[in-house]
């Protein structure tokens, strides 16, 4: 069976004969029939692939699967969120700049903003996710040149309000990137409200399974690069690669093509192709997983409302909860199966808590079939000042709770036989 080398933009689509599922190409190396043809490959790299440090036939069908799913022009997989993350803004911002950023993210994100990105010479401006429209616009400096946030903050579940971050970018003519992680684009697409470029952690919802680590960087192809005069990364010859003008040449999506090409043949933070398969099965459950996690998490949240050593429950979907009218505008198939909750008698009654269950895992991860628990400000948000950890909405008796695909009786049993505990 001949299973031939796809270039970009093609995608894989099996023919008369050929397996059904996209195939594992584990190779690091294509070959061509002169050197002329691989200087021409290099000369322009959508013409086909050059060595999977850049790109690779089972990850690039993946890429486009996505890049369809969120509305995007193109798509470019990365090894894990982070580096996601880290390529989304090194790609237009360099030393001497500054972005802006929700404070409401990732603990990991924020690490990254507030200290690696400083000691690369950038500067980060947190703003409140809840900010007015002035307070957000009189954050903007001549220099920045991104505003960034997510869709549904990890793991205090706020909701951003993508068409005021999306109005406010684009008024000082930068793009927004938006992190729709847990919200997937079976429950929101970004694009459609104004966003200009959308990551994933794959490791998440779409893989579901806990069996990859990898990241994913959508390009809108919708943000004029040329308008304000601020990105000559994209608008200007590109010493590094021929002298290349991503906005003339590649004008469907220059976004990725300069991330893929300049920062990925950089970094090599590329996902093996085993990798990018077993994210491939995950991404055709995803609507069927995706209902089912909404549909639990809602059950378990009404629940721990009306638990009385419940202290708060932060869950966007119940109809109280602040962020309810950003959820019915952006979410309203529902707004994914994780939950935060404080328990009362802060964080020793939350450890004793979780280590009293037996259904629920207590580890270091989310968005999984499997439901899991864990304490952010001893995990994933450790590193933050008690100062961060209050603008991140995150207090010591806070649990962050990622509902599964159990039946829901059975998540509910473990969850009362766990608080009959404290």
């Amino acid at each position: 069976m001949k299973i031939e080398t796809q270039c970009l933009h093609e995608g894989y689509t099996p023919k008369n004969g050929e397996p059904r599922v996209v195939p594992i190409v584990q190779s690091t190396t294509y070959v061509y029939d002169s050197t002329d043809e691989v200087a021409a490959v290099f000369d322009d790299p959508t013409r086909s692939l050059i060595y999977s440090r850049f790109a690779n036939p089972t990850t690039d069908a993946v890429e486009k699967k996505i890049a369809a799913l969120e509305g995007g022009a193109a798509a470019m997989c990365t090894s894990s969120g982070q580096a996601a993350t880290l390529i989304s803004v090194l790609n237009i911002c360099s030393s001497g700049d500054s972005f802006i950023s929700s404070t409401s993210i990732y603990g990991g994100t924020i690490n990254l903003f507030n200290i690696t990105m400083k000691r690369l010479g950038i500067e980060c401006i947190f703003v409140d996710p809840d900010c007015t429209e002035e307070e957000l616009n009189a954050a903007f400096k001549d220099n920045t040149k991104l505003v960034f946030g997510e869709t549904i903050a990890n793991p205090a579940l706020t909701v951003l309000d993508i068409e005021k971050f999306a109005k406010a970018a684009h008024a000082h003519g930068v793009p927004l990137i938006v992190d729709n992680t847990f919200a997937t684009p079976y429950l929101c697409r970004p694009i459609e409200w104004g966003a200009d470029i959308v990551m994933h952690s794959t490791s998440k919802y779409m893989d579901g399974h806990a069996v990859q680590v990898g990241g994913v960087i959508v390009d809108s192809g919708k943000f004029d690069w040329t308008a304000s005069g601020k990105f000559p990364c994209m608008t200007e010859p590109d010493e590094s690669y021929h002298g290349t003008v991503y906005t003339e040449k590649y004008p469907f999506a220059p976004f990725i093509v300069k991330a893929r090409m300049q920062l990925m043949r950089d970094f090599g933070c590329y996902p093996a192709a085993n990798s990018s398969f077993l994210l491939n099965l995950g991404l055709e459950t995803l609507p069927v997983r995706m209902k089912q996690y909404v549909e639990n998490a809602k059950t378990v949240a009404e629940y721990l409302d009306g638990n009385d050593k419940v202290a708060s429950v932060f869950y966007p979907g119940l109809p109280g909860n602040k962020y309810y009218p950003l959820v019915q505008k952006y979410l309203p198939l529902g707004c994914s199966g994780v939950i935060s909750f404080s328990v009362k008698g802060g964080r020793p009654t939350a450890v004793k808590f979780m280590d009293s269950l037996k259904l629920a895992s207590n580890e270091v991860h989310v968005a999984d079939i499997r439901t899991c628990v864990l304490h952010p400000a001893s995990a994933t948000h450790r590193q933050l000042t008690e100062e961060q950890l209050a603008a991140a909405g995150i207090d010591g008796g806070m649990i962050r709770l990622s509902v599964g695909l159990e039946n829901v009786e059975d998540i509910l049993d473990d969850l009362k036989q766990a608080f009959a505990k404290i």
